[in-house]
């Protein structure tokens, strides 16, 4: 039986189910419910182990119906970030509060405040939802922070441009540390699904520094959301794959076929397309719709891994990320790659590079990303939808070979999602060595049927 993704197996084995005992439907289901854990991308993130978005509530003053609060919002995720049109925070109030006035960010929606007389709160929903303002608002209206449209940078990119802010005044709340009822129902949207929040919990006062840096202040109440990333959640199928080739095979292995699922297959444009030219073809959607180029792996994006020169002690690698959507272009973009030599990286020609250790024993992953106001932008698909450089890699002469794949990257993310790698027996090979190995679902099928008729 060959399969290439768990909905491939499960439909193949419950398409047979109807022919099973009852007890072989349990045994049948059971290693369904294996697979699924091992195969499926769930919150927790094995190269960046402690990535999660912070969003903490700082009451700085008690108001006479209410509080003051200042809200910042803290990406400690190394290389996923926030790009435009930005995120999108919403929430339920525990009892009946309103929002009288915010600097810094606005809510989508003031909703019915028609109970009020003269001074009218800002939002009165019960699920406010907060955008961050635009760059350029006037000044009375920033908070530090601030006004970036909602994007956010990740921890491993730009530390600074990781952090945004706004102040909140609530009102029809509680007054006091006793009185007051935490939010609840936290969502996030970055832009899009994929982030999940756990509830508030309250946590010791945040302490701030005067700008002279000589007094302590402190908050007078703190607590925080963590919310966490879930690739699962996101998108049912990968965003962007992999392709590789190298200088000892003229065989180049592409991205598989649907690599990113072929639902927009007939709403694509090809590259020689008219419609191109056409006003408007760039522009954006509301819904973010992507408008793909027509390839067979109909992915946005694409990352080409060729291995170009050896040396003596040293080997040369390039790569290319190309965008195929015409609607987006990627600001603040961030490639992660997992390979054993990146322990040993002696120069990086056209990136940034920062190599990523979650794991203090293991140093196999790096992030390369680009140099501001040179290659930092990954424009729309067309002649100018591409950026590349190339890496230099030190040798151990313990580990180093070009056999059964070792050369090609385990892992590539792209802006923090996984990307399709090709099948390790599609990989391009050494001159007359026959190609080696099977992908991780084929020996976990194996596994799985193993299993399956030992229980029989």
């Amino acid at each position: 039986m060959e399969v290439n993704t768990y909905s491939d197996l499960s439909h193949k084995i419950l398409f047979q189910m109807e022919c099973y005992s009852a007890r072989q439907k349990r045994v049948v289901l059971l290693a369904l419910l294996i697979f699924a854990t091992f195969y499926s991308t769930g919150a927790y993130d094995p190269l960046d182990p402690n990535g999660n978005i912070t969003i903490k509530w700082d009451v700085v003053s008690w108001t006479p119906d209410g509080y003051v609060a200042v809200v910042t919002m803290n990406n400690f995720q190394m290389y996923r970030h926030i790009n435009a049109p930005g995120w999108t925070l919403g929430w339920s109030w525990a009892k009946k509060e309103v929002i009288w006035s915010m600097v810094g960010a606005q809510t989508t929606e003031q909703g019915d405040c028609s109970k009020f007389k003269g001074n009218v709160p800002h939002c009165c929903k019960k699920t406010p939802i907060v955008v961050d303002l635009l760059p350029g608002v006037p000044y009375n209206q920033q908070f530090s922070n601030c006004c970036k449209g909602g994007v956010l940078a990740s921890w491993g990119q730009d530390p600074v441009g990781s952090v945004s802010a706004f102040q909140v005044s609530v009102g029809l709340a509680g007054t006091s540390n006793k009185t007051v009822k935490l939010p609840k129902n936290f969502t996030l949207l970055g832009p899009g699904p994929g982030y999940t929040c756990g509830p508030a919990k309250v946590v010791p006062s945040t302490v701030f520094l005067t700008p002279d840096r000589r007094r302590k202040t402190q908050a007078l109440m703190t607590w925080n959301v963590t919310c966490t990333y879930s690739q699962f959640l996101a998108s049912k199928n990968p965003t962007c794959c992999v392709s590789l080739s190298t200088f000892y095979n003229d065989t180049i292995t592409s991205c598989p076929t649907c690599a990113c699922g072929c639902q927009n297959k007939h709403n694509c444009i090809k590259s020689n397309s008219k419609l191109l030219h056409k006003d408007g073809i760039n522009t954006p959607k509301k819904d973010n719709t992507p408008l793909l180029q027509c390839t067979h792996h109909m992915c946005p994006v694409r990352v080409h891994w060729h291995v170009k020169i050896n040396y003596k002690d040293y080997w040369r690698v390039k790569v290319a990320v190309t965008n195929f959507n015409y609607r987006m272009n990627y600001t603040l973009w961030t490639l992660a790659v997992q390979h054993p030599n990146l322990n040993n990286v002696t120069q990086v020609f056209s990136f940034d590079y920062k190599p990523l250790v979650p794991y203090e024993s293991i140093n196999d992953t790096g992030m390369f990303y680009g140099m501001k106001f040179y290659n930092d932008l990954l424009m729309e698909a067309g002649p100018f939808g591409n950026v590349q450089s190339e890496v230099l890699m030190k040798k151990d002469k313990d580990t180093f070979t070009f056999k059964q794949g070792w050369a090609f990257p385990r892992k590539v993310y792209f802006n923090g999602d996984e990307c399709q790698m090709p099948p390790p027996e599609s990989y391009p090979y050494l001159p007359n060595s026959a190609p080696e190995g099977s992908s991780a679902v084929s020996k976990l099928t194996t596994s799985l049927l193993l299993i399956i008729w030992l229980l029989w």
